[in-house]
């Protein structure tokens, strides 16, 4: 549904965007992540139209493209901006006709779509309203309702749950994830148990490098990762004979002795596969009184750290001394890596750099061009910058 290879975008000499390349197939919910300044907005923004990319190798949405059939990309997607643009002066019905209209709908699918999306988003009550009174909260499920007027098969949502109170934010988690049956869509939020809730997959961005694309169980195995298990019990008088003993069964690769909780000591124990059964063995085995045996799984929130933690070190240590250095995918299914340029050749003279640009100009390219088309021109500072400013966020 969505298909992104090799996008860039830079603001002057600022590069926002650098090689990104991934994918969504049909009714994913994938989670775009990544600190501020990371790239996702940038991401969102170029997917839904409104802001063209420096460069792509390949950019389409339901198969169209998104710089050269960009009106066919916007019926197919609904977009949510992070501050929603609705019309003060509208009331909350009078803004989904007039998106309605937009998208040339009739009069009595309008009225059917209008009802059924504020339903959906829990705002039917406020019909009436104008969206100018409204909570910043009950803008964003309007905002909702306006990306999901249409029925179309791709959503775009860049922070869906921005000002909801949690009983709010619960109910747009639920509302995403049945989405699914219906829509494929790429949701961004800071807040990473939400993303952890609502997505099957994620995307890690740093620096404006995707860093990892997978499930959280793929970019823990990635990162080398293991099960953890939780140990409560009284060992005796000993733990560090308890913390030899359980070193010794098959599987397990570390443990950590923790603090004494009465006469009972905790231990986190890790391996591969679920330790749990191995562990109960021995402690029946020696006696032990449990008070707690259970798994530790690793948050998304430590996943999330970890990666982006050593990859904005190593993005950054690259552009300091490695300049030869190019960010490229490897087979460890979607983590990428710095690896050196070992083709470039300094005396080699590269080719003439291109790029697309709209121009209103009649004789650029001869009288018979369609001026509302792009137009391929060789870029004169050979690095095909756009010199539009924006956010590069």
């Amino acid at each position: 549904m969505i298909e992104v290879s090799e996008l860039t975008r830079r603001y002057g000499r600022h590069t926002a965007v650098d090689q990104v390349s991934f994918h969504l197939d049909a009714g994913e919910v994938v989670g775009l992540l990544g600190p501020n300044g990371a790239g996702k907005t940038t991401i969102m923004r170029i997917l839904a139209g409104f802001l063209p990319a420096t460069s792509a190798a390949r950019l389409e949405v339901c198969g169209h493209d998104v710089l050269r059939d960009s009106l066919k990309v916007r019926e197919s997607i609904g977009y949510l901006p992070e501050s929603v643009p609705l019309y003060r002066d509208m009331r909350v019905q009078e803004m989904l006709d007039f998106h309605g209209r937009l998208h040339r709908m009739g009069r009595s699918d309008r009225q059917r779509r209008s009802a059924e999306v504020l339903d959906r988003v829990g705002v039917s009550d406020r019909s009436r309203q104008l969206v100018g009174t409204l909570s910043r909260g009950l803008r964003q499920r309007v905002g909702l309702a306006v990306a999901l007027l249409p029925e179309p098969p791709v959503l775009i949502l860049d922070e869906p749950t921005s000002g909801l109170d949690p009983l709010q934010r619960r109910e747009v988690r639920s509302l995403v994830r049945e989405l699914s049956d219906e829509h494929t869509v790429l949701v961004s939020s800071h807040i990473l148990a939400e993303i952890e809730s609502m997505c099957s997959r994620v995307l890690v961005m740093a620096e404006g490098h995707l860093i990892a694309d997978g499930t959280r169980e793929q970019l823990e195995q990635q990162l080398g990762g293991s099960a953890g298990v939780r140990l409560e019990a009284y060992v005796g008088l000993d733990p560090e004979a308890a913390v030899e003993l359980l070193k010794s069964l098959p599987g397990v690769t570390a443990v950590a002795l923790g603090e004494r909780l009465g006469i009972h000591h905790g231990f986190v124990i890790e391996g591969e596969g679920d330790l749990r059964e191995d562990v109960g063995a021995l402690a029946a085995q020696e006696g032990w009184a449990l008070r707690e045996l259970s798994s530790q799984k690793r948050s998304l929130e430590d996943v999330f750290a970890q990666l982006v933690s050593g990859n904005v070190a190593d993005i950054s240590a690259s552009k300091e001394n490695a300049p030869a250095a190019t960010m490229e995918p490897t087979d460890n299914d979607g983590l990428l890596q710095l690896q050196p340029d070992s083709g470039f050749n300094a005396s080699a003279k590269a080719p003439p750099a291109k790029k697309m640009i709209y121009s209103l100009n009649p004789f650029d390219q001869g009288t018979s061009r369609e001026l509302g088309a792009p137009m391929e021109i060789e870029d004169p500072t050979g690095n095909a910058e756009s010199d539009e400013p924006g956010d590069p966020s």
